[in-house]
């Protein structure tokens, strides 16, 4: 009898991560680790002018060359990707935070309260997230916080808006019925029974968005209204390489390549969480 049970479940033990997920996920762990080491440690320190050194090719000193003003271009990415990386997981966290708490409510309560929240939320979706970031950057100004604030208000009504169709899905479910029948009020009912079933969506929908914020963060920054220099930004770095391209383009290559590899892996990480908490997705699988 125990043969049959064997059979079944040795599938399941023999699943392995698809290489999409494996491939995604170093590359986010090299930028994690880039970004302590921005952190603890860089070879020289970014902010140092050196005009003796002024545009040195990479070589075995500054493997990767040094900028206009001598600073060493290696340095200045691993400060950079802790700067990326720093306010795209507060962005995230606070677009998560906030959208999801006002997506559960409404959605749950629904009424008038669900009507007025919902036709504002819309109204802020009419606008593309990188345009209404410069408004609201326009209002408190460029800076680390600043682009925090900004980005993370453009962002939260697409979490709103997942989370509310997600709890619309299970509030007429029988396990909520069973817990208004047993008496719970609906604060410990949204708590306990609906805000749990909305980890997935939102697992899949942070990932996206962390992708999505580093790449607003350096286009904001590109435009000069992200961190203001001398502080490293890979989008900064971009916009100050510009009159340099033809007499170094390392400078503008590196923060590129940062960026590309960086969203390459949140892209490549996030299909593979996709995949394996959507249901939906998992035709190969049966």
């Amino acid at each position: 009898m125990s043969t049959p049970d064997q059979t079944t479940v040795r599938p399941a033990r023999r699943r392995r991560l698809p290489a999409n997920a494996w491939l995604g996920g170093s590359l986010i762990a090299v930028v994690l680790i880039a970004a302590v080491m921005g952190v603890v440690w860089t070879p020289f320190d970014p902010l140092k002018i050196n005009f003796s050194a002024r545009l040195k090719a990479p070589d075995w000193h500054f493997l990767l060359g040094t900028d206009e003003f001598g600073r060493d271009v290696l340095s200045r990415l691993l400060a950079g990707a802790a700067s990326s990386v720093w306010i795209s997981l507060l962005t995230v966290s606070f677009a998560v935070a906030v959208g999801t708490t006002v997506g559960v409510v409404t959605g749950f309560l629904r009424g008038w309260t669900d009507r007025i929240i919902m036709a504002f939320n819309n109204a802020l979706l009419a606008f593309p997230g990188l345009l209404l970031a410069l408004g609201l950057l326009a209002v408190v100004g460029a800076n680390k916080y600043g682009i925090i604030l900004a980005l993370g208000l453009a962002y939260t009504p697409s979490v709103t808006r997942i989370v509310r169709g997600t709890v619309l899905s299970l509030r007429e479910r029988e396990f909520i019925e069973s817990s208004r029948v047993l008496g719970n009020s609906e604060l410990y009912t949204m708590w306990r029974h609906v805000l749990p079933n909305c980890i997935a969506p939102l697992t899949v929908l942070a990932t996206s968005m962390f992708g999505w914020v580093i790449l607003a963060e350096s286009a904001l920054s590109f435009l000069g209204l992200g961190v203001p220099p001398p502080a490293p930004t890979w989008g900064n770095m971009l916009a100050a390489a510009r009159p340099f391209m033809a007499q170094a383009p390392y400078l503008s290559i590196f923060p590129g390549l940062c960026i590309s590899f960086t969203l390459l892996g949140i892209n490549l990480l996030g299909d593979a969480v996709r995949d394996r908490l959507d249901p939906r997705m998992r035709g190969g699988d049966h």
